[in-house]
């Protein structure tokens, strides 16, 4: 018996080590990027400079600081942003043309199913076919045009380990093959919800051509230089944060029936700063540029929870943190603090729960030094998009949709909807000078 332990003990690390060879070994030998040595007549580069990575635009340094959206594109100029980032190929002609004027890189999103629909894309070769055509089409058509920075293909595809997936990785090698052979002047890449080592082994053994990776990330930020330190044996590849920004709705607070709360603008603009100033891996030598989101106004989970502008176009405080951060500058505080709202003098965390048609009364509450300056308070109820709508994608049911003059009158008394479910009240604040500020609170109607 104590022959048999001995040998076990002996055995592990000679397994360990004949499994690390197996599967990591090949990774490590893969034929590295010509980062060191790149062809400086494209006009998008990246290059291994010193042990950092730089990327090149035009022949010239250039750092990515902008957003992921398709709009307001003359308003990130002027915040100081030099990037946008698409999702899609529907108005792309008109994007790139928009960010031309307004002097703004635009990376290209080319969607494409997730990994998982195998039987449903991946393996039917007429849809794969398809796609691949019509990105040929695409790319051909815009890769001389003079905005265009890079292409991304899929937006957290799911690089999966699971086998049986040859089909899809297939399908992406040979799209990323026919990108790289139609214009080879733009890198590609792709993302993955935060850093993900499983995803990237994945991408370093079945996608090695891919040029650089990106990560969306919120609240897991903070981890990001770690890990890119502690998995740099196995990656020391550049990248970018294609998308970043406060606390999604995942990482947050929920009532008891799983309504997740939401904080104001105004908080959110704080964490902005808090995050890119404390926790972005600016610094890293192979940081190539961040992309905040959203910029514009998009409805997931609530119209707010990302959106930096409203549907006109008012900025909330979170543009004017991206402003002071793009532009090195000092909080102006330009928009509208709220501070936080409550329904019948209850916050979110209470589970505040009314009865069908009953009286109710939210209020919201501003920093003393800008109340002054509130012109109007839009409230808004709704039902909540992740529990019934969402389900059977329905637009978004609005209940209720009033503007009224501010003054000193923070408060509004509404009657509660009739039908069981959950809901929502939303206020959005405005100032004289055009900006805004939101906060909402959900609530429960029970019969």
């Amino acid at each position: 018996m104590k022959f048999r332990g001995r040998l076990i003990w002996i055995c592990i690390p000679a397994v360990l080590a004949l499994t690390f060879a197996l599967f990591f070994g090949p990774l490590l030998l893969l034929e590295r990027h010509s980062y060191d040595a790149p062809d400086r007549k494209k006009k998008v580069f990246i290059s291994r400079e010193a042990n950092r990575y730089v990327l090149y635009r035009n022949g010239q340094p250039f750092t990515v600081k902008g957003a992921s959206g398709n709009a307001l594109l003359e308003e990130l100029h002027r915040a100081g942003g030099n990037t946008i980032r698409t999702y899609d190929t529907v108005g792309l002609g008109a994007v790139l043309d928009e960010a031309q004027r307004n002097h703004i890189a635009v990376i290209a999103g080319l969607p494409i199913p997730y990994s998982d629909y195998l039987d449903d894309f991946y393996k039917d070769g007429r849809k794969v076919e398809a796609m691949y055509e019509a990105y040929k089409k695409m790319v051909a058509r815009y890769k001389g045009h003079p905005a265009l920075l890079m292409w991304c293909l899929g937006n957290e595809p799911g690089m999966t380990w699971k086998p049986g997936y040859d089909a899809f990785y297939d399908a992406y090698n040979r799209m990323l093959e026919m990108i790289h052979a139609v214009d080879p002047d733009h890198p590609v890449t792709t993302t993955m919800p935060n850093l993900n080592i499983v995803q990237i082994m994945m991408i370093r053994r079945k996608i090695p051509a891919l040029d650089l990776i990106s990560f969306n990330t919120f609240g897991k930020l903070e981890r990001l230089n770690k890990q890119l330190d502690r998995f740099a044996w196995l990656w020391d590849g550049p990248f970018l944060i294609m998308e970043w920004g406060a606390y999604g709705p995942w990482e947050s607070e929920t009532t008891a029936w799983q309504a997740p709360i939401e904080n104001t603008s105004t908080k959110k603009a704080e964490q902005f700063l808090t995050m890119y100033r404390q926790q972005m891996p600016a610094k890293h030598p192979r940081f190539l540029g961040a992309l905040a989101f959203y910029w514009g106004q998009k409805q997931e989970v609530t119209p707010t929870w990302f959106s930096l502008f409203s549907e006109t176009g008012a900025a909330s405080g979170a543009v004017e943190a991206l402003r002071n951060i793009w532009k090195a500058s000092t909080p102006a505080n330009d928009a509208p603090q709220l501070k936080y709202m409550l329904v019948d003098r209850k916050g979110a965390r209470d589970n505040i729960m009314l009865m069908p048609a009953s009286e109710a009364e939210a209020e919201f509450f501003m920093e003393d030094h800008n109340k002054s300056n509130i012109v109007t308070a839009q409230w808004q109820i709704m039902k909540e998009d992740w529990y019934e709508d969402a389900r059977k994608k329905r637009p978004l049911t609005k209940l209720l949709d009033t503007i009224m003059p501010a003054g000193n009158n923070n408060r509004f008394s509404f009657k509660a909807p009739r039908a069981e479910g959950p809901y929502r009240i939303y206020v959005t604040v405005a100032d004289d000078r055009g900006h805004i500020a939101t906060a909402n609170t959900p609530f429960y109607v029970v019969e």
